[in-house]
């Protein structure tokens, strides 16, 4: 786990790959509101043009599959699985193992083979949702996860008692504990954080990771909101063939307001937003839309963070 979180903040080492907007689950909680009738892929013939630009990408060495739930989407998995594979990429997937009911279907396990690490994840809501996953189905999705020689990761929210329960579950897996995040399904359900000034955040690492949808859409980051079409429209480009995917991130890469972010914090950005925010993203937020429409700020926060002409380096 740590040497997946090294990666994801080298920029063109990593990147997420969001494979569909459905799962079955229904936790109260989806950050990204995926559902059981959620958009999927549609366009197969441009779903094959994305998969086979990521899978081009020279210097990229992590695909993390995402969703959504990836195993709802079994054509789709795996493809684009084989695709990543084959490239010599290292593959990552999320899921709520929800999948685990014997017997487990032999493509899952074939999938699974051709895996790196599975971050499984496990919380209240996980195991209260309609088609909830309990803790029986959890330790079988963990055990066939171990069986096909993945690392395993257990992903749990923070809250009381799920770092022990985890633990219970499997001593040796890694733990990733996650905040409750205030977006999707969410967003009615967690308190957003109170506004703090600039000063007080770092620069973002999450811009060297991006995310590239099954539908060609790719973001400049993992916001969830962002992913699902929300924010500024200089997070997003879209893509329509192999051989566009490159030149988008690298256009992200080379995106001034970003480049101040991802170099030095919100806090760059004093002359184009006003403070204080309740998260880094909305001060991103603020400085790409500022960008868009005030060059002369944009070049006067430049030169006062000392960085010269933004050459995309973060």
């Amino acid at each position: 786990m740590a040497e997946a979180e090294r990666l994801r903040r080298v920029p063109g080492a990593s990147l997420a790959f969001f494979l569909t907007d459905r799962c079955p689950v229904g936790c109260g909680h989806c950050s990204v509101s995926a559902r059981v009738d959620g958009p999927t892929i549609r366009d197969w013939e441009l779903f094959g043009e994305v998969v086979a630009g990521v899978a081009g990408l020279p210097e990229l060495r992590v695909v993390a599959v995402t969703g959504g739930d990836p195993f709802v989407e079994r054509r789709g998995l795996i493809h684009a699985v084989g695709a990543f594979a084959a490239a010599g990429k290292a593959v990552v997937l999320f899921t709520s193992g929800y999948w685990a009911r014997p017997p487990v279907p032999g493509w899952i396990r074939q999938v699974l083979e051709l895996t790196s690490t599975v971050y499984l994840s496990t919380d209240s809501y996980h195991a209260a949702a309609a088609a909830g996953v309990g803790p029986q189905r959890l330790r079988a999705a963990a055990e066939t996860v171990l069986d096909a020689g993945c690392h395993l990761v257990l992903q749990v929210l923070d809250e009381p008692g799920a770092i022990e329960a985890a633990r219970e579950l499997c001593p040796t897996a890694d733990l990733s504990v996650i905040a409750p995040l205030p977006a999707g399904r969410g967003s009615g359900l967690f308190a957003p954080a109170p506004a703090r000034p600039l000063r007080d955040f770092g620069r973002c690492g999450l811009l060297n990771s991006p995310t590239v949808r099954y539908d060609g859409r790719v973001s400049a980051c993992c916001n969830e909101a962002v992913i699902t079409g929300a924010g500024p429209a200089g997070l997003r480009r879209q893509v329509r063939t192999a051989a566009d995917l490159a030149p988008a991130l690298a256009g992200f890469r080379a995106d001034p307001a970003l480049t101040l972010v991802g170099r030095h914090g919100p806090a760059a950005l004093s002359l184009l937003v006003d403070g204080p925010v309740r998260t880094i993203c909305q001060a991103c937020w603020a400085g790409v839309d500022r960008v868009a429409t005030d060059p002369a700020a944009l070049a006067a926060a430049t030169v006062l963070a000392g960085v010269g002409a933004p050459d995309g380096a973060r």
